[in-house]
């Protein structure tokens, strides 16, 4: 029987802190490919941090995240496995919240944000502008481009059908709304669904998520991965952890919610 192993992860991250992000991060992916892993997810905006607030409007903040993806491509270590990271990308002019998916030193898709949380102590559109137009061509930073080899890459809502699997992505927010995307990834055939989330603690809050979790990979089939991050980021909000991967509506691996480790990694073999 051939199995498919999969990998998310819980890291500690802190807003602006680009070297520890970038450490904690490419050991996530080393462990996930130590483990056998074929693709590994990593928390919403895991290369800045989550936290970073008004900092979202600084050129700054986005170039040291496209530096710290920049070492990551170039990094042997984290080659022969498609790993689903989180960072802010501007885009004509405005700033998006962004998955960008990259295998073997090559971007696959960069895959912008649908829905934006704007409430409880949410404020997204503040930063970010939620994506709603067909699929476009990003130019690369120079530097990027050169050490991919590309210059431009698909930016969108897009899925990716690679040999032998069609992967997609869902973030956060998006999960919770009344149009969640899982719904018409499942019908285009999508087997694997990642969610990038930056998702604090709250009261039975857990029990939301997992509910929902295991509904969306019940009701269209296949795999759901959830990756979130753990610890305070220096802002006010707690981040539980707790990421998990779904199959058919059953959880099959669940990490721990609260810990004082850096990284945690959640894995799967799936059938």
């Amino acid at each position: 029987m051939r199995l498919c192993a999969l990998s998310t992860c819980s890291l500690n991250q802190w807003a602006l802190d680009f070297a520890g992000n970038l450490e904690r991060t490419r050991r996530s992916i080393y462990k996930a490919k130590a483990d056998g892993a074929r693709y590994r997810l990593g928390p919403e905006l895991e290369l800045t941090g989550y936290g970073c607030e008004d900092h979202f409007h600084e050129p700054e903040t986005e170039r040291y995240a496209w530096e710290a993806l920049d070492e990551l491509l170039r990094d042997e270590g984290c080659g022969s496995i498609v790993i689903d990271v989180g960072m802010p990308v501007w885009h004509r002019d405005v700033c998006y919240n962004c998955r960008v998916f990259c295998l073997d030193g090559k971007i696959l898709l960069i895959r912008p944000k649908i829905s934006l949380a704007d409430d409880g102590n949410y404020r997204e559109p503040r930063w970010f502008r939620a994506w709603h137009r067909d699929v476009e061509q990003y130019r690369l930073p120079p530097s990027v481009a050169e050490t991919t080899g590309q210059q431009h890459v698909p930016f969108g809502e897009a899925v990716l059908e690679l040999a032998d699997a069609c992967i997609g992505a869902e973030a956060c927010e998006e999960l919770f709304t009344l149009d969640a995307p899982h719904v018409r990834y499942a019908l285009d055939g999508v087997d694997i669904l990642g969610n990038g989330s930056g998702s604090h603690t709250q009261l039975r809050k857990l029990d939301l998520r997992i509910d929902l979790i295991r509904s969306a990979a019940k009701r269209g089939g296949g795999v759901y991965l959830y990756a979130n991050q753990i610890g305070c980021d220096g802002g006010r909000l707690y981040y539980d952890g707790c990421s998990m991967i779904a199959v058919n509506g059953e959880l099959v691996s669940q990490g721990r919610q609260f810990f004082l480790d850096d990284e945690v990694e959640v894995r799967a073999a799936i059938p």
